[in-house]
């Protein structure tokens, strides 16, 4: 995917997500979708047991693996068709991606102008705060221009 495609890809995507994240409905409720779904259908656990082809103390492990978080997505997915429900999944970035991507770079350039720095104190080339700070600047533009893959590679 091109530089560009991606950074539309990450408006695009961004666009989404506020829209995710201002709603409060979407919060798991306390006790769990499947129990409370099936608690407002006023369905047992036996119930939704025949209907989902498994025994009465499977439905307890489900209901109680998705309160602690350890239910799998297969297992959620058939609850919910078992309860006349689609699963919808998402993951949301706590902030926007490009964001993400401009604190990547940021980091990146901080660790690639230290080497340079070092290298620079080494010669008695030092340069000016101004100047240190518009080649910062550059250089996590030039990173961000080209975010792709070489943007996570973390150097051992």
């Amino acid at each position: 995917m091109r530089s560009t495609d991606r950074a539309l890809a990450r408006k695009q995507l961004d666009k989404r997500f506020n829209q995710i994240r201002s709603d409060d409905s979407l919060t798991r409720p306390p006790r769990g979708w499947v129990k409370a779904i099936r608690q407002a259908l006023g369905m047992t656990t036996t119930q939704l047991a025949t209907r989902l082809g498994v025994s009465q103390p499977r439905i307890i492990k489900i209901e109680k693996a998705e309160m602690e978080g350890s239910i799998t997505l297969d297992s959620l997915k058939r609850a919910a068709q078992a309860l006349d429900c689609q699963l919808v999944y998402a993951l949301i970035p706590e902030k926007p991606l490009n964001e993400i991507v401009e604190d990547r770079a940021r980091q990146l350039a901080r660790e690639r102008l230290a080497i340079t720095g070092h290298h620079m104190a080494l010669e008695a080339q030092s340069i000016s705060p101004e100047d240190a700070k518009a080649q910062f600047e550059q250089l996590v533009s030039q990173i961000v221009e080209k975010a792709g893959s070489n943007l996570w590679k973390e150097e051992r």
